[in-house]
């Protein structure tokens, strides 16, 4: 069963739902983006009676705002603690202090960031809400003297968003501060599969465009990052499931690869692969394989085939998050026709609300290895000669 919620659903995945006949819970959401005679919208109690029939029935959920659904329904099954561990970022890393032993990290009262005596913590550090969702209130500190503005900029930020999302997305009450893990990082779609075994379906490598950038601005993904780090990633997540026992439960996973070239999770988001449809669709596009077809029908991707004929090629997801400088209600509208003139081969572009989401939209596109050009520009564009 699929559970649809806000903030969006991509058309690619209403033609999965719709070609493959996947039931939907019924919800305002779901009845206003289909009929009873485009598919099956399961109501309330026959979607809790479902899965209390049939705890291995597979859920996916498109937005972490299901997850409200899912916690206060489905208390009878061990899915809303499974959910908790990983949106729980102190919990995850108490969980998984055995496999990271040296990794600091500790939790603060979001009122009291302020009174913390900076000066004992080893910079640089992250810091962000304990329990988030797409890099809000994150920020990375070098230095004692960094301290006192960027809590100010999250104070500024959660003011702006701390009511888009529920508390089981986005909790602003309580912060984490941890270890900056040097080193590249990583999203990985996957599941556990009926055995409990990992079964990765996406990997794409997350550019920053210096150290202190801390968004979201631009993945890719190639034949070459995803054969490099399959094996590791899939022996990462094997390690990581021994402690948490997940059978049947789609993840989006964050990762770095630090100096000594070990995989440290940075987060792991359950229930779903990219949020906003997003990384879980760029490999649609990218390699014309469904992940969420592979999810619910229990199939592991054959990658050498897969990536056969793909050498050579870049295929990136690019995140429009407003780096103007300005504040969403300071922009009255944002030329898409125009960026999107700087890209050559755009596979799908998605316009977004930005008054409502501070996004100005999702752009998916292939590039030859051997030329950067157009990704480096978007990278380090501020996008202000977009906006008026």
């Amino acid at each position: 069963m699929i559970i649809l919620d806000k903030p969006y659903i991509s058309e690619h995945v209403i033609q999965t739902i719709l070609r493959n006949k996947y039931p939907v819970l019924r919800n305002e959401f779901s009845e206003s983006m289909f009929n009873i005679s485009q598919t099956e919208l399961v109501n309330e109690v026959d979607a809790i009676r479902m899965y209390r029939e049939n705890p291995d029935k597979r859920i996916y959920s498109v937005s972490e705002n299901s997850i409200e659904w899912i916690v206060k329904n489905l208390t009878f099954s061990e899915l809303p603690d499974k959910i908790d561990i990983f949106k729980n970022k102190v919990r995850f890393r108490d969980i998984t202090s055995e496999l990271f032993p040296d990794l600091f990290y500790k939790e603060v009262n979001f009122e009291d960031l302020k009174r913390i005596n900076v000066e004992e913590l080893s910079m640089p550090v992250i810091l962000k809400p304990s329990v988030g969702f797409f890099s809000v209130g994150v920020k990375k500190i070098n230095s004692p003297e960094e301290w006192g503005v960027a809590v100010d900029v999250i104070s500024s930020e959660i003011g702006r968003f701390g009511d888009v999302y529920p508390n089981e997305v986005l909790d602003i009450r309580k912060f984490i501060i941890e270890e900056f893990i040097e080193g590249e990082e990583y999203a990985i779609d996957a599941y556990f599969n009926s055995e409990g075994e990992p079964v990765i379906l996406g990997v794409l490598k997350h550019v920053f465009s210096s150290d202190d950038d801390v968004g979201d601005r631009l993945y890719m993904t190639s034949k070459k990052i995803i054969l490099d780090n399959l094996d590791q990633f899939r022996e990462f997540l094997r390690e990581t499931g021994k402690l948490v026992m997940l059978r049947n439960f789609p993840l989006h996973i964050e990762v770095r690869k630090n100096g000594a070239g070990e995989v440290v999770p940075i987060e792991i988001n359950p229930m779903r692969f990219g949020a906003w449809c997003t990384t879980a669709d760029a490999t649609s596009f990218s390699f014309q394989m469904n992940p969420y077809e592979y999810y619910f029908s229990d199939r592991k991707p054959d990658w050498d085939h897969i990536l056969e004929d793909k050498g050579g090629k870049i295929f990136s997801m690019i995140v429009l998050d407003n780096t103007t400088g300005l504040k969403a209600e300071q922009i009255n509208s944002f030329d898409h026709s125009k960026l999107l003139l700087n890209f050559k081969n755009i596979k799908e572009f998605r316009k977004i609300d930005h008054k409502k989401y501070n996004v100005f939209g999702f752009i998916f596109i292939e590039t030859d290895e051997s030329d950067m050009s157009e990704l480096n520009w978007i990278l380090n564009s501020d996008l202000k000669e977009f906006v008026s």
